[in-house]
């Protein structure tokens, strides 16, 4: 269970960075008017959130061990 979430952890960072890069692609052409920059920022924004929740989850889980920098 732990490398599946591991993996789908990794799969939505990539899924977060695709966003970003999608939504600077449609700032770049797009004309003025246009809301597929916002909807990609907004998904961007859902999926950032879905990741930290995920992340949390995990370490409440067990699932994820915290290195412990700083202690």
């Amino acid at each position: 269970m732990e490398t599946i979430y591991k993996y789908a952890l990794v799969i939505l960072l990539l899924v977060v960075l695709f966003n970003l890069g999608q939504a600077l692609y449609f700032m770049m052409t797009d004309k003025d008017g246009s809301k597929r920059t916002v909807w990609a920022l907004t998904r961007r924004i859902g999926l950032s959130v879905l990741l930290i929740l995920m992340v949390v989850l995990g370490i409440w889980m067990g699932w994820l061990h915290p290195h412990g920098v700083g202690q």
